[in-house]
């Protein structure tokens, strides 16, 4: 008789496909994983700590730096939150601003995690298509907001820069070159044998796993909860008609492919917002007061939240900050892995939960 070997399989924290480092701990039955544990610890930054006694000045700018792939949300969150403690209201034309420029940066988030994942199971062609169309949103970035990574473009009652006619001819050419590109990059995801064989019925987690875990974002929305998606209780997104997507496998293939769709939504949020957006103010004033606020907003991988809590000057008297991430590599480690079949999945299925190591260890 075969006798089956048990082994402790580590993987990281240094590995070619991680983009920030990460150490799984396997259990393994001959291949396949029995159970799995996460490690983390290793860019520890202490930000939250830093913040606290900051003027909010400072403390916009230190937010956007918990995490550099999903820098603007961060911005969004925190400045709403603000908002929100201070009653500072936001013009029309800022609020579609803000939005524009937060679907372009979840799109070139998107288009990276998904680089990362056909970067792992050795689709190295299709990874770099994805990974050069991310530029193409990055340059929107750029354009509006004058950074491609720490724009810092929104304040308390408004946005930094307004949208120039001329930079929104560039952008529409920009919308119309993504989806024309996007259209033949998720066909070959779609019809690839090697992307089928590697990504379907792959690190599946259940509705059920999902909720139990506080899963989020992407991988709640591609485990059948749409309802998980923020977005639903944004005013501007409310006024956009916005309605969030799902799929129902819970494998490797539907969390690559809810990120694909969502890529699509958001270039239609932004044609929208550029088709809803009249002349007026960027900027409605208002002064950061004393209070005690908490918000949340949609970030890339899920619910991003903030609680705030400031003196009379603007002075940060307490910050706590609770990231997507931390959910969904929980919900990785203890359902995805789960049963993984074969070790050469263990790396794919952590890459399709997308972890920000960065936000999570902030």
């Amino acid at each position: 008789m075969k006798k089956t070997v048990d082994v402790s399989l580590p993987i990281g924290p240094l590995h070619p496909c991680f983009k920030e480092p990460a150490r799984i701990r396997c259990e393994t039955k001959g291949e396949r994983v029995i159970s799995a544990e996460m490690d983390l610890g290793y860019v520890k930054k202490g930000i939250e700590r830093i913040m606290r006694g900051r003027p909010w000045q400072e403390v916009m700018f230190l937010a956007e730096r918990v995490c550099g792939i999903c820098s603007v949300i961060h911005n969004m969150v925190c400045i709403e939150t603000l908002e929100k403690l201070s009653g500072i209201d936001v013009p029309e034309r800022a609020a579609y601003l803000r939005v524009i420029v937060n679907e372009l940066d979840r799109i070139q988030s998107h288009l990276l995690a998904n680089f990362s994942y056909c970067y792992t199971i050795e689709h190295e062609t299709l990874s770099m298509y994805l990974l050069n169309l991310r530029e193409t949103a990055m340059d929107m970035l750029e354009l509006i907001t004058g950074a491609r990574v720490t724009c810092a473009y929104m304040v308390p009652g408004g946005v930094r820069f307004d949208l120039r006619d001329e930079d929104r001819l560039t952008l529409e050419e920009a919308l119309d070159h993504m989806e024309k590109e996007l259209d033949r990059y998720v066909g070959m995801f779609k019809n690839g044998p090697l992307i089928a064989q590697r990504s379907k019925g792959v690190g599946i987690i259940s509705r059920d796993d999902v909720i139990e875990a506080h899963g989020v974002g992407p991988v709640a929305r591609a485990s059948g909860i749409p309802e998980s998606d923020r977005r639903l209780e944004h005013p501007t997104y409310r006024k956009l008609g916005f309605t969030p997507l799902s799929y129902e496998d819970g494998d490797n293939y539907a969390r690559i492919m809810i990120r694909f769709d969502e890529v699509y939504q958001s270039i239609g949020l932004i044609r929208r917002c550029l088709e809803n957006m009249v002349p007026g103010p960027i900027r409605g004033g208002g002064t950061v007061t004393a209070g005690e606020a908490t918000h949340a907003g949609e970030a890339p991988r899920g619910e991003l939240t903030y609680y705030v809590k400031t003196d009379e000057y603007g002075r940060i008297i307490d910050i706590a900050i609770r990231t997507p991430s931390i959910m969904n590599i929980e919900s990785c480690a203890h359902y995805m892995l789960e049963g993984v079949s074969s070790a050469a999945d263990i790396t794919s299925t952590f890459i399709s939960a997308d972890p920000c190591i960065a936000c999570a260890e902030r």
